[in-house]
């Protein structure tokens, strides 16, 4: 068994990332055939293809220490997803359903962001450059994602869900 060392964390984390990624493209796809607003649509279907983009480039990084690219179970992205696919069960066909997809879609951005700022941090203190450029980069889309998001939560979907309610 590796020494538990930065090296090692740095690379448990990487694959739970990954995991994490490959769960949210197929979480993507169920959100974008259930989301009712076309421009939530819209933002689910650019960030499925950014993930895309960002699955690549996490190829890239276990490329960067020598590992095969390989996902490590991510409980932590198992139960955001769960509590989505309850939100879609549970608000079919309801005005509050997008509300609460965006909702969940935010909770998993936040989760990403938290990973990717780590996991650039520790390429940084591993004198990993390319693998912190890449992690970097993937950072910046997901805090995009996040702030189109909430601009798109506090412009229009948030308020529809209320007024239909009502």
């Amino acid at each position: 068994m590796p020494a538990a060392n930065l090296d090692k964390l740095f690379h448990d984390t990487l694959r739970d990332v990954y995991y994490a990624e490959r769960k949210i493209l197929q979480a993507l796809k169920k959100n974008i055939r259930a989301a009712q607003s076309a421009e939530l649509k819209q933002a689910f279907e650019t960030h499925r293809e950014e993930t895309e983009g960002q699955i690549e480039r996490l190829q890239q990084v276990f490329e960067t220490i020598g590992k095969r690219a390989q996902g490590k179970t991510c409980a932590a992205m198992d139960g955001i997803i769960e509590e989505a696919e309850e939100i879609m069960e549970e608000y079919k066909d309801s005005a509050a359903l997008d509300a609460g997809l965006l909702a969940a879609a935010q909770a998993i951005e936040h989760y990403e962001i938290t990973r990717y700022g780590t996991l650039a941090a520790w390429a940084r203190q591993l004198g990993n450059a390319e693998g912190e450029r890449l992690l970097r980069e993937t950072l910046a889309e997901e805090e995009r994602t996040d702030k189109i998001l909430t601009d798109l939560a506090e412009a229009t979907i948030n308020a529809a869900a209320e007024q239909k309610a009502a």
